[in-house]
């Protein structure tokens, strides 16, 4: 992996770590306030061991560069902290990421965002920042405000200026002059945060090019032997990553679609006229300037066809073709209007069809039918057992971002071939994220 050598993070090339998946209720967390946060906690501190967890991987957080999963609202992260080179590293080793594809810091205040945009810069008249993005010399742009006013904590990441002697590793932002932050809205996530002491870079906690993880089970199953802890806070709410933004272009332009629509951005002043900077593709051609946007990307083991705007047993030939590729084991994500694929259609798939008979490579005539015992006459296919695995991921735009991933990743357990997924509008809410999503992973759209 290009700009991340295997001596420089723990573990070396061969070791196995040990992965524990540890629950934490955020119900049940009532102690933090009397933590204190910069000195060690006396051996008889009676904590919950819900915080007691988070401290835990709060600590490895600091004192490690072993990365630490955690949930967010949008899917679950792989955390590390964002000014140490080597923690940094430790997230491209366990992913297996590019190290061309930049990072986004994750923070729980404003005043911890504005410790990255001017690190060493001191404050006129000795005043201090008061915790409102209104004050004279806030460092973060005022293109953001309404932004951040309305959309923070949640999934929403703005792209901001790397200033000079920036405190952040250089690996975060893959050589940019920018990085993009965001405040999550999880309160496990914030709390974790809090505790760290330090901002986290944070992707997806998933093995590159996978499908996001939105469950601690996910997260096992792909970096199992690669981190030792994920903190399990139960499933992630939106399901799809944040939109990220560029207010630092004009006009201002969405560089990936997330849980903040299109729509939503317009309705906020300044970002009327807000463009669409990505494409439904990988952009191999030129460096990603957000997450997601070079890369193949949320692609499960099967191969995946969309069908963006028609039925699939009208679209019998396509499903056909793949079966005589060899695909026995179908899967298919439905959203609005599909039905489950009858058991005619399924036994039209199966039953024996014939096979031109041919000479030096050529089809001898037209098509005809007739046994194997003739050499000029066709051999029937033998009659083979077709099965399909259904998943209704729901009729609003919510529950299917909310399932997708989940739902791409249950059908690869099943061991199905090919992936057959229904299309959704883009217009609608989450629907640009979603599309893109698919997009991106599927093979062929139809």
């Amino acid at each position: 992996m290009a700009g991340v050598e295997e001596s420089d993070v723990p573990g070396g090339n061969d070791s196995r770590l040990e992965t524990q998946i540890l629950p934490v209720d955020i119900s049940r967390i009532h102690d933090i306030e009397s933590i204190n946060y910069n000195h060690p906690l006396p051996i008889d501190w009676n904590l919950s061991s819900d915080t007691a967890t988070l401290l835990k991987a709060a600590r490895h957080l600091r004192e490690t560069a072993i990365p630490v999963a955690f949930p967010t609202e949008t899917v679950y992260g792989l955390g590390a902290d964002a000014t140490r080179r080597d923690a940094v590293r430790g997230i491209y080793k366990a992913k297996q990421r590019p190290a061309d594809n930049p990072l986004i810091v994750h923070i729980c205040s404003l005043d911890q965002l504005r410790s990255l945009l001017q690190p060493q810069a001191p404050i006129p008249n000795g005043s201090e920042p008061n915790g409102h993005i209104n004050d004279f010399h806030d460092p973060i742009p005022a293109i953001y405000q309404p932004l951040i006013q309305r959309f923070w904590p949640g999934p929403l990441t703005i792209l901001l200026p790397n200033p000079p002697n920036s405190i952040l590793a250089p690996e975060v932002t893959a050589g940019l002059p920018t990085f993009g932050a965001r405040m999550p809205s999880s309160p496990l996530a914030l709390v974790l945060i809090r505790l760290a002491g330090v901002p986290l870079a944070a992707p997806s906690a998933n093995a590159s090019t996978k499908p996001s993880p939105t469950t601690a089970q996910h997260v096992k199953y792909d970096l199992d032997g690669r981190i030792e802890i994920i903190i399990d806070g139960g499933p992630s709410n939106v399901g799809v990553e944040s939109t990220v933004v560029d207010g630092l272009s004009d006009p201002p332009m969405i560089l990936r679609p997330g849980g903040v629509s299109l729509e939503q951005l317009r309705q906020c002043k300044g970002w009327e006229n807000t463009a669409i900077g990505y494409k439904d593709c990988s952009e191999l051609e030129k460096a990603p300037r957000a997450p997601g946007m070079k890369y193949k990307h949320y692609s499960p083991k099967a191969k995946v066809v969309l069908v963006e705007h028609r039925d699939l047993e009208e679209e019998g030939s396509v499903v056909q073709r793949f079966v005589d590729q060899g695909a026995r084991r179908l899967g298919v994500l439905r959203t609005k209007y599909w039905k489950p694929l009858s058991k005619a259609f399924l036994l039209e798939l199966s039953v024996s069809k014939p096979i031109p008979s041919q000479s030096n490579g050529s089809l001898n005539g037209p098509r005809s039918f007739g046994t194997a015992k003739s050499p000029n006459l066709p051999a029937p296919i033998p009659h083979v057992s077709i099965s399909a695995h259904d998943i209704h991921l729901g009729t609003s735009v919510a529950e299917i971002a909310r399932g997708l991933f989940s739902a791409l990743r249950a059908l690869d357990l099943e061991g199905v071939e090919v992936i057959f997924v229904e299309g959704i509008d883009n217009q609608e809410g989450e629907g640009a994220a979603v599309m893109n999503r698919l997009r991106k992973a599927a093979e062929e759209v139809i």
